[in-house]
Parts: C-alpha cells; sequence; structure tokens
C-alpha cells in the first residue's frame, strides 16, 4: 500500500456569481468516481491540543476517513511545524497562516535567506486568526506602548504568533529589546500569567480561545488593542493583515476591542494526485462535509463555507494545487 510522500496578504473574500450561500453548485464536469480512495494515507498536520487548530483538524481527519481515505491527525505546534512537515513529508495536509506561508513562498520575514518554499500549495481558505494580545486587569497594561518593560510571552520561535508579535512590535516602532521576552508557546504563557511570571501573551488564534477563557476563570481579562498608527502601519506594510475586532461577550470583557487578523488557510502536499484533491474538496464543501467540520468548533461552522474557499488565497502569491484549480474552475469560481 503506497503513502504519498513529500508531500498567506490581503484577505480578500470569494466572488462567486451565481453560488449557493449553503453549498457549492454542481460541478459542470465532474472526473469519472473510480478513484480507489483506500491506497492514500492523509495524514493532517494541525497544532497544539491547547489550540483551535487541534480540534478542527481532528474533523477533517475524520471526515477524509469516512469517505474511505487512510487518515490521522498529528498534533504540531502549529503554522511554522506544519510548513516544514508538509515540505518534508510529514503529512498531507496542513493548517498555516497565510502569512506565514507567504513570507515562505516569497522568502521574506522570517524565512529571509532561505531558498523559496516553491512546493507550498493551497487547498482551501479556513478561517480568520485574530491577534488576541491577552493580559489581566492587575498589571495595568492598556495600550501596545504599555508593554515596555513587561514581561511578554511572544510565542514559540519563528511560530505564525511569533511572527505576528515581531511585526506588531515593529508597526509601533518598538523591538522586543524593550521588554522581557519569553519565547513561550501561547498555552503555557498564560499559565505563567495565572502563576504571576507573565504580563502579556500574544494569542493568534480563532476567537473563543479555550485557553484564554479557561484564564478568565480566575483572572480579569484585558485586550491590547492594535489600533491608530500602529494598526496603520502594520496594515501599509503587510497588507494580508485586516482590521477586526474582538466583541465584548466573546470573553465577557468591559469593552470590544480593536486588532488585526490573518487567515488560516489549509496546504496540501503537492504530490497528491489531482484527482485526490479534487474528490477531496467536493466532499468538504458538501452539506455532509460541512456539518461535519462545523461540529469540531463554533468559528469552523461559522467560518467554513463555500463562500469563503478562497480567503487568504485569491490575488496572493501562495500557489493553489492544480486538482484544486480544476475543482474550483469546474465549479465556475475565477481563480487566477
Amino acid at each position: 500500500m503506497k503513502k504519498i510522500l513529500p508531500f498567506v496578504c490581503f484577505v480578500l473574500l470569494l466572488a462567486c456569481t451565481g453560488c449557493s450561500k449553503k453549498e457549492a453548485p454542481q460541478a459542470q464536469a465532474a472526473p469519472a468516481q473510480t478513484l480507489d480512495r483506500s491506497k492514500y494515507v492523509i495524514t493532517v498536520l494541525t497544532g497544539p491540543s491547547s489550540g483551535i487548530y487541534f480540534p478542527i483538524g481532528g474533523a477533517f481527519s475524520t471526515f477524509v476517513g469516512s469517505l474511505g481515505y487512510k487518515t490521522s491527525a498529528t498534533a504540531t505546534g502549529a503554522t511554522a511545524e506544519n510548513i516544514n512537515g508538509l515540505l518534508s513529508g510529514q503529512g498531507e495536509m496542513a493548517i498555516a497562516m497565510s502569512d506565514a506561508v507567504i513570507q515562505a513562498v516569497e522568502s521574506f520575514g522570517a524565512y529571509e535567506g532561505k531558498p523559496p518554499a516553491k512546493d507550498l500549495r493551497a487547498m482551501m481558505g479556513l478561517w480568520p486568526n485574530v491577534c488576541q494580545i491577552v493580559t489581566t486587569s492587575d498589571t495595568g497594561i492598556t495600550k501596545f506602548a504599555d508593554l515596555k518593560g513587561k514581561r511578554v510571552g511572544v510565542g514559540a520561535p519563528n511560530s505564525g504568533v511569533e511572527l505576528n508579535a515581531r511585526m506588531m512590535f515593529e508597526a509601533h516602532g518598538m523591538s522586543y529589546a524593550d521588554c522581557k521576552v519569553d519565547y513561550l508557546d501561547y498555552g503555557t504563557a498564560i499559565e505563567q500569567i495565572k502563576n504571576g511570571m507573565c504580563d502579556v501573551a500574544f494569542v493568534t488564534s480563532g476567537l473563543g480561545n479555550a485557553t484564554i477563557r479557561e484564564l478568565g476563570t480566575s483572572k480579569k481579562i484585558v485586550f491590547v488593542p492594535v489600533e491608530g498608527d500602529g494598526l496603520k502601519n502594520l496594515i501599509a506594510k503587510y497588507p494580508f493583515y485586516v482590521e477586526t475586532t474582538i466583541p465584548a461577550d466573546t470573553y465577557k470583557t468591559d469593552k470590544d476591542t480593536t486588532t488585526a487578523a490573518v487567515m488560516n488557510i489549509m496546504l496540501v502536499d503537492v504530490k497528491l494526485p489531482d484527482e485526490v484533491v479534487y474528490d477531496l474538496l467536493e466532499n468538504i464543501y458538501s452539506p455532509a462535509g460541512l456539518e461535519a467540520i462545523g461540529a469540531s468548533h463554533a468559528t469552523a461552522k461559522k467560518e467554513i463555507t463555500w463562500e469563503t474557499a478562497l480567503r487568504g488565497i485569491r490575488g496572493t502569491s501562495v500557489p493553489l494545487h492544480s486538482g484544486a484549480v480544476k475543482f474550483y474552475t469546474a465549479k465556475g469560481v475565477p481563480v487566477n
């Protein structure tokens, strides 16, 4: 049995003429269903068990397995590890933040000096990752400049979270030298906040993050806004960011908080046959597929829809897998 080996940018809404809001239109020329799914192993690279990537990635794996593919889901350190894992043959599908993927493809930022990751391929858009800079009321921190001199968990080195933190410091005219920085994943950083050993944690995640919610059971949560000139500078230099809001009722905070967000996308192994990728998308965007994946998390249910299929991909330097191009083209969706 052969295992398939070796194996974002400005967020744009999908403009799809004539698409139903509930499901994709029927393809005009779908490939013949002669695919032997049992021949293929699809390992989904997710994220840490404390984050949103893990349950949603697990739901993708479970659904793909229900189609007859041999599947598994692997917990990882999220974006950076997933990019490397996909390129080194450790998985066939991988969730990643679009900004990091674009940096890998174009060799800048965290991937400066490295060869362009020419074999990265996108499959579909997922959900926006919201940059949530969390602290507590007892720190007295209310704005980004207040981070100076504080103990800040910026994310694991070169993780998607840490890349976001680095860009935000830059946009505010600051650097890590202004703070006492710890390269902690956000789950660990929030534990340190609980213990009084850390003041601020950078969390880039879907809204309703379980780790932040848990912090709110013992501390009064405050979010540091990304707004004003800092937000303008961020979007001007890195247009894959968009302005968004953390609603007060999400974590029972005193007010809404302005911040930035980037899209998550699903990457896929460039060596997977076109018919496999086509088949995966055909079924994921079926009512049964969207229901199964949406049941894993409220964010997945709200954000992973046919209308958002190419958010974070279209108009960027990240190429679609050729099987995905065939799928969207057959549905009448321009992919440029």
